[in-house]
């Protein structure tokens, strides 16, 4: 798997996500909350050992996460994520993968690193448009 350098969220965004987490306890948060916290929590996952594979393993809800990478406006991270769909039912071991899908995997997570550069702009312009 390719690597990155991780996402660091700058200064206002923990902020506001430990608000909305503690916020959480005793409101419904709105879609935009929920979409940020999504983001926020989706990151470490993508960013795991086990990347997109990671991911489609995981118990999150897969449709409401790229739903909130949509809402956020991160659209170059929705298709890649659309893409290793497949990965939902393959193996739980991503070592399992034939060379072919483990190089199309790479091929799509390539994509995925590209546009999670861009993650903390598109976070902080939806953060003043959408929740300032």
């Amino acid at each position: 798997m390719l690597s990155h350098e991780p996402i660091e969220w700058p200064d206002e965004v923990e902020v506001l996500v430990d608000r909305l987490e503690g916020e959480s306890a005793g409101r419904t948060l709105s879609r935009e909350e929920r979409a940020l916290m999504d983001v926020y929590e989706t990151v470490p996952l993508l960013e795991g050992e086990d990347g997109l594979h990671g991911f489609w393993q995981s118990g999150v809800n897969h449709q409401r996460v790229i739903n909130s990478f949509e809402l956020i406006g991160a659209t170059t991270l929705v298709d890649p994520l659309k893409a290793s769909q497949w990965c939902e039912t393959r193996p739980e071991d991503r070592h399992d993968y034939s060379e072919t899908e483990e190089e199309y995997l790479s091929t799509i997570e390539e994509e995925l690193f590209e546009g999670m550069d861009e993650l903390v702009d598109v976070v902080l312009v939806f953060i003043e448009e959408e929740l300032g």
